[in-house]
């Protein structure tokens, strides 16, 4: 058996701000380096190895796995946040309530459809998992995290929200991908 472990790049500033950044990047934190040098603490302390690492290409995943681990990864394009168009960078206030409203909202602005955001991760996740041999780290992001996650659970048991550097552990198998648990590393807090 193979699994993944979906992670959520630490805080950014843009997070602290409360903007809108899906294919905009702000850096992280000081409080988002402490939370992936807890998640780092959290898998060395669970005896958690990888075999292969991988990154969304954007700065704010990319930086949380170098604090996490020095070995190589590779970043992949595909598994970027959400693309909320003319919404970048806009407050977060601005966006509609509830999650059935970001299927297609975002579309009449230049952005991407929710079901846009499953496919590619559904397409970039299961070519990770082909390539790897046991356990993958893939650090990612909020949005793109919880499109992956409503495929194989269902949307009224699920989280809007994903903790900075929390992750989501997933089985591979032939069949495809089966939900484990949620992991929050800095609570150390688990949820099934």
């Amino acid at each position: 058996m193979k699994y993944l472990y979906l992670m959520r790049h630490g805080e950014t500033l843009f997070n602290q701000l409360h903007k809108i950044q899906g294919w905009c990047d702000s850096p992280l934190t000081e409080a988002g380096k402490a939370q992936a040098l807890q998640a780092k603490h959290y898998l060395t302390q669970h005896n958690i190895t990888f075999d292969h690492y991988f990154s969304s290409t954007q700065e704010r995943a990319c930086d949380t796995l170098e604090l996490i681990t020095d070995q190589p990864y590779s970043r992949r394009k595909n598994l970027k946040e959400m693309n909320f168009g003319s919404f970048e960078g806009e407050s977060t206030r601005l966006q509609p309530v509830g999650p059935e409203n970001y299927e297609h909202f975002y579309e009449q602005f230049g952005g991407e459809s929710a079901e846009e955001v499953r496919q590619r991760m559904r397409k970039e996740l299961t070519s990770i998992m082909k390539e790897t041999q046991e356990n993958a780290l893939v650090v990612s992001h909020n949005g793109a995290i919880f499109y992956f996650l409503q495929q194989f659970y269902p949307l009224s048991q699920q989280p809007l929200q994903l903790a900075n550097c929390g992750y989501i552990k997933f089985a591979y198998h032939e069949e495809g991908f089966t939900y484990i648990e949620t992991i929050n590393p800095s609570t150390e807090r688990k949820s099934n």
